[in-house]
């Protein structure tokens, strides 16, 4: 089949289960940049992040005919790069035991604040607290889904997320006093 502009996400599979290496590049193309982002911001290294993009398109390309259509593709291979990612973070230690003596808090971060900021104060997050804080307020995953993926409680993810959040408004109290 050549490869249209505008081919629908089931000709694209099928396409790629063909072993058309248009087709393989253009899901790639298609999808790469936003899955880096979510690599970028669970690594917070960009050699890192490259490694687990790479890694988890190797996946997606080996696993394209398990795919069962139940979600968009797109959410699939963002589940396949978040697994990706996670696999690579447990290697190092990075979930700090805290108390879980204070309840959580809302962040409100008024209008001031520009993503360039918010970004930069992410990265500097301990890597477990950014790995919580990105499945959760970015990705969407609720507390048991990050608990079951990071193999961790619901109350250390919770507690992780508050003192993310906590740790977050500190650094950006220091980037704006810059």
């Amino acid at each position: 089949m050549a490869i249209a502009t505008k081919m629908t996400e089931s000709e694209l599979i099928q396409s790629c289960l063909n072993n058309d290496r248009l087709a393989q590049r253009k899901l790639y193309e298609r999808y790469s940049k936003g899955m880096y982002t979510i690599a970028y911001r669970m690594a917070g290294e960009h050699n890192l992040a490259s490694d687990i993009l790479q890694e988890a398109f190797i996946k997606v390309f080996r696993s394209l005919g398990k795919f069962r259509q139940e979600s968009t593709l797109g959410a699939w291979i963002k589940t396949i790069v978040v697994r990706t990612a996670l696999s690579q973070l447990k290697k190092q230690p990075h979930f700090d035991e805290l108390p879980l003596n204070e309840g959580p808090e809302k962040v409100v971060w008024g209008d001031f604040l520009e993503a360039e900021y918010l970004e930069k104060a992410i990265q500097m997050l301990p890597s477990g607290y950014r790995t919580v804080f990105i499945l959760i307020e970015v990705e969407g995953f609720a507390h048991k889904e990050v608990a079951d993926l990071l193999g961790i409680t619901v109350g250390t993810s919770k507690s992780q997320l508050f003192y993310a959040k906590k740790k977050l408004r500190s650094f950006i109290n220091k980037l704006l006093e810059v």
